[in-house]
């Protein structure tokens, strides 16, 4: 797997702001002055409280294995704060049938006495060519504003459900599993929510794997966090010991009620058996009136497992987007349920992914050659095709929002063979 902290910066980028009279480089997470600098920056472009010395120290942990880039004002020295931040690493993304190797995007920030100069672009744009260059298929990241990516290419290609239960109207009525749920302390919490993940990971296309300060972050062992005292987990254990799932969440208190809402932050689950009795647990709770969980797949079984459905709503929302930089690899990456032979025009307006190709798929799996020009039967940009990409979004809704260019019957065709049996699902921010 590409080491993306072995990849310089894109002189391009670099060009561009060395003509406003800034630097654009990769942080030295060697030097504490250095990384410290960014991480306060980063925390004061997400709008977060000025972290304490320990949680500078977390952080700088989490950061080491990543490629961090900074925006300074020219001759800055280091340890200054920079007034823009990025950072990349090189992550496996499950597609259906296996992996592909993602450029995953992180830590996008720009100071406010700097808005409107062209930098996010810049570093957005910088990031899909240093991708591209070190040979990485796709990139993808998830996002506090939707509306900036689509412009670079990136679509919303894992749509996710927030939750939220009325657990007296609601109800319960699955049957009772065979296993057992036990309360987990929050070290063990950390480390059974990173193993049930890794597995889980692999159930569903859209997933990335998490690492040790997600997971700690999540059972409350990070410093900085207000909420940690809060943080409870449970796991579920089948018939013979084995752990199948995990959940973390917080409770907190209706005012006046001497009621609760339970607050899920994670439920990761590897069989039915531990998803049914996880919800079954939540849902059932001593005291708690609402339950809810973001971050759901889209097909999630829960309005199933109650009494009256309309006890769970469901609000649909865009998580995990992605942006393809080679089409045949990405293409070839991932199986099909079924047969498909088309020529697609691809527009890209970095003219990373550009070209006319053809797309065969056999026995689920594609081949993807170069095509002649005026051949094509569907027209699409990137940001469609990414959409697409892992079967979370359908071709004829595309079609009929006037995102892809082909017949009905070709939209149906697409459908047919890139759509998954499971929805696809991101349940971490990254």
């Amino acid at each position: 797997m590409t080491d993306a902290t072995r990849i310089p910066v894109d002189p391009a980028s670099a060009e561009r702001l060395a003509g406003q009279s800034l630097a654009y480089r990769l942080i030295d997470t060697a030097s504490d002055a250095d990384a410290e600098a960014f991480i306060r920056a980063d925390a004061r472009g997400f709008l977060d409280a000025e972290p304490a010395a320990d949680a500078v120290a977390a952080e700088h942990e989490g950061i080491k294995e990543r490629r961090n880039i900074g925006v300074f004002e020219a001759g800055a020295p280091v340890g200054t704060r920079p007034v823009a931040t990025v950072n990349s690493w090189v992550t496996p993304l499950s597609v259906p049938g296996g992996e592909i190797d993602m450029w995953a995007i992180s830590s996008v920030t720009v100071s406010g006495t700097h808005r409107r100069r062209g930098i996010a672009r810049a570093l957005l744009e910088g990031e899909l060519r240093a991708a591209a260059s070190a040979g990485v298929p796709i990139a993808g990241l998830t996002v506090s504003e939707a509306t900036i990516y689509g412009r670079y290419g990136f679509a919303s290609a894992v749509p996710v459900a927030k939750l939220t239960v009325d657990t007296r109207r609601a109800g319960w009525a699955a049957p009772a599993q065979v296993g057992r749920i036990e309360y987990v302390e929050k070290d063990a919490l950390a480390s059974t929510l990173g193993a049930v993940h890794d597995v889980a990971r692999t159930q569903r296309a859209g997933q990335i794997p998490g690492w040790d300060l997600r997971w700690q972050r999540m059972a409350g062992l990070v410093p900085g966090n207000p909420d940690a005292a809060k943080i409870r987990g449970v796991r579920y254990l089948d018939e013979h010991g084995n752990v199948r799932g995990a959940m973390a969440y917080t409770l907190s208190e209706i005012p006046g009620l001497f009621r609760y809402e339970l607050q899920i932050s994670l439920l990761s689950a590897v069989t039915p058996d531990a998803l049914i009795a996880l919800w079954g647990f939540a849902l059932q709770h001593d005291l708690v009136d609402t339950v809810i969980a973001d971050l759901r797949p889209i097909d999630d079984p829960l309005p199933w497992l109650v009494v009256d459905q309309r006890g769970v709503e469901a609000r649909v929302h865009d998580h995990g987007w992605l942006r393809i930089l080679d089409v045949r690899t990405a293409l070839e990456a991932r199986t099909y349920r079924a047969a498909l032979d088309l020529v697609m025009r691809v527009e890209d307006p970095l003219d990373l992914a550009a070209g006319v190709w053809r797309l065969t798929v056999d026995e689920g799996r594609a081949t993807v050659t170069p095509a002649a020009a005026g051949t094509e039967d569907v027209t699409l940009d990137v940001g469609t095709l990414s959409a697409l990409y892992v079967g979370g979004v359908s071709a004829a809704r595309l079609r009929a929002a006037s995102r892809l260019d082909a017949t009905a019957e070709v939209a149906e065709a697409i459908d047919d063979a890139f759509r998954t049996a499971q929805a696809p699902v991101l349940g971490i921010w990254y």
